[in-house]
């Protein structure tokens, strides 16, 4: 059995409420996105555009290892949870001073070393009132449930508070190398835990064939696994057909790694489905493979699918559904619908009704370019969303290249003329020495919206999302069947095929400037009610690299905003997020800026500066009487909080 490694302190807190998770009205943060519709927002309002720019350092959290790296904390009684970044422990510090409470850490030895991604999102808490649990997947893809109040396993769920998630996958997974992990923070509806699967990066798989990426149910209370969800259909389920030949069989991947939604009143938990085994060529898994880059709607008791709505047909472009789905309550054209809002990587933001599925306004089969890659299948079309209209450019064409000074427009034209154009959905192309290398995308997958997703103010149906604008290039070489048996990997004939594991495409600069115009970081606003785009801004100030470029001295560029991936957070009054990646400040500081902007016009009203790049999505709580803001920095725990007078 692993060994445990546990630090304890007496801790002493206000007991949560009776009934279940509490709520962000109470002050506190209870789930990752906030609450179980990952609205990311809270109605606490000691935090103003008049007093924001007055922020300080409250606290810093960073000791051993122990410190978050991507993970969202929650808030309850007083306690922050959270997993830290070396080896994934679960830690607890108090609220208002960042001590120390406990940690837990399992060691796992060479199964932890194997994990797909070692980074965390998070964990989930749970109470029935008379007792407290926090729950966490560790990087060697176990569950462990702890005591919230001592952080000492619970001996009663699973095998001495462990359900090792590599068992009871309805197939063979190896336990120590079987290519499956977790980065999500699990979802508790209920009194089930929900529990996805994500994989190593699938540019250049080592074979056709992987670990499935399943969803599963279990009892909170006993860790007994209740059901399983098969994202890729058996043959007497539904779906099957969508999978020519028998590539359901052996085809891998198609987990969900993203963080999920639930509507407790329905039943529901809502599960956003990525991409098969591979990331770029699919013509070992024909078909439009079910439900693959999918929003799965499934009956939180027993797993059963009430409903799906597939947002890509055989994906070719690593469009995996990147984040939880937003619930909303939205009324169209006096009509009341219970709604689902999924933000993507290809800039859109599709909009279901929740209940049934079917979407709020029409989103139209269209036919998309069809590509002669050897052994290919291609979907004649692909779903095109009406409405809302899309938060990001997409597909290339010469006026999206640079143009800062004629040279530089030049130079972008002279990269991009050994690539291809094409429209959104244009697929993947064999790379030619004589070009084109690799046909150019926007968004690229790395762009668009990613996992830290979006969020919305209940109290008027605007939906916020942050999203980058990151040109990339997909070209495909063939594959060495010494190390594979898939036909093409991602890659060119000059740099050969990705390593195996790696992202596909790359960025595209000239001599380090981005290949496309800004903004290439921004935030979008819509209205949910109507659909419409009620304004969108450039979020972060012109990088660096860019400002102090030689070929821009004299040159005025505006506020281009920052790529990279960061979330939002909603009060009554305010939009806040931080930027992606570092600046210079006039200190001589290398540092990010954590922005609040008014959040129904996107006039900013405020910021503050942060000691380091920021990894986690803010959050927001209040302990004594005043109001914190706190989030990762690569390791460290911040928390920000007004000056005493500041929330008399």
């Amino acid at each position: 059995m692993p060994a445990l490694i546990v630090q304890l302190a007496l801790i002493v807190y206000a007991a949560p409420p009776v009934h279940g998770q509490p709520p962000t009205a109470a002050g506190e943060w209870p789930t990752y996105g906030g609450d179980l519709a990952s609205t990311r927002y809270s109605p606490l309002a000691l935090i103003t555009a008049d007093n924001f720019d007055r922020l300080e350092l409250a606290w810093r959290f960073s000791r051993d290892g122990l410190g978050p790296g991507r993970a969202t904390p929650l808030m309850v009684g007083g306690v922050l949870y959270f997993t830290g970044a070396a080896g994934r422990p679960a830690v607890a510090v108090d609220a208002a001073s960042g001590r120390l409470l406990w940690s837990h850490r399992l060691d796992e030895g060479e199964r932890a070393r194997g994990a797909p991604i070692p980074l965390s999102r998070g964990l989930a808490y749970w109470s029935d009132g008379d007792e407290a649990r926090v729950l966490y997947v560790t990087l060697g893809y176990q569950l462990v449930a702890l005591d919230a109040a001592t952080g000492q396993p619970i001996p009663a769920f699973g095998r001495n508070g462990i359900v090792d998630l590599k068992r009871g996958m309805d197939q063979e997974v190896d336990p120590v190398t079987g290519d499956v992990g977790l980065t999500a923070a699990p979802i508790v509806v209920g009194d089930v835990i929900v529990i996805g699967a994500m994989h190593a990066p699938g540019a250049a798989p080592r074979s056709r064939t992987n670990v499935k990426g399943y969803v599963r149910g279990y009892d909170v209370r006993t860790g007994e696994r209740l059901w399983i969800f098969h994202t890729i259909p058996r043959p007497d389920q539904f779906g099957n057909d969508t999978w020519l030949g028998d590539s359901w069989s052996y085809t891998g991947h198609t987990g969900v790694w993203a963080q999920m939604s639930a509507d407790e009143a329905l039943g529901l938990v809502y599960l956003p489905v990525e991409l098969p085994t591979s990331d770029y060529y699919g013509g070992h898994r024909p078909g439009d493979n079910l439900f693959s880059e999918s929003i799965v709607a499934v009956d939180v008791r027993t797993g059963e699918r009430r409903w799906h709505y597939q947002l890509v047909h055989h994906g070719l472009w690593d469009f995996d559904i990147p984040c939880a789905p937003i619930l909303a309550d939205i009324t169209v054209d006096g009509r009341p619908i219970k709604a689902l809002a999924q933000p993507t990587k290809q800039g859109w933001l599709y909009v279901l009704d929740r209940v049934t599925g079917e979407p709020v306004w029409p989103i139209e089969e269209r036919p998309v370019p069809q590509g002669d890659v050897p052994g290919e299948w291609y979907s004649p079309t692909q779903p095109f969303v009406t409405r809302p209209p899309a938060f990001e450019r997409q597909g290339v064409t010469p006026a999206d290249l640079i143009d800062f000074t004629p040279e530089i427009r030049a130079a972008a034209e002279e990269l991009a003329s050994r690539y291809a154009f094409g429209p959104l959905f244009s697929p993947p192309i064999v790379s030619r020495a004589d070009g084109p290398l690799a046909v150019l995308t926007l968004p690229y997958e790395q762009g668009g919206a990613n996992w830290p997703g979006g969020s919305l103010d209940p109290e008027t149906n605007r939906l916020y999302v942050f999203s980058s604008t990151n040109i990339g290039s997909r070209g495909l070489v063939a594959a060495d069947p010494d190390l594979t048996d898939v036909a093409y990997v991602s890659g060119n004939v000059e740099r050969g095929p990705a390593p195996i594991g790696a992202g596909g495409g790359g960025a595209l600069t000239v001599e380090g400037l981005p290949l496309v115009k800004p903004p290439w970081g921004r935030i979008t606003a819509f209205d949910l009610d109507d659909g419409t785009m009620a304004w969108q801004i450039a979020h972060g100030e012109t990088p660096d690299a860019v400002r102090n470029h030689p070929l821009l001295d004299g040159v005025e560029t505006g506020r281009t905003g920052r790529p990279g991936r960061v979330a939002t957070l909603v009060t009554p009054t305010l939009l806040i997020s931080a930027e992606a990646g570092v600046f210079t400040a006039p200190s001589g500081e290398l540092g990010a800026m954590l922005r609040a902007y008014d959040k129904a016009t996107g006039r900013e009203v405020g910021s503050v500066f942060l000691p380091g790049p920021v990894s986690g999505s803010p959050m927001t709580y209040r302990v004594n009487g005043r109001q914190y803001i706190a989030l990762a920095s690569r390791g460290t725990l911040l928390a920000y909080r007004l000056a005493a007078a500041g929330q008399e």
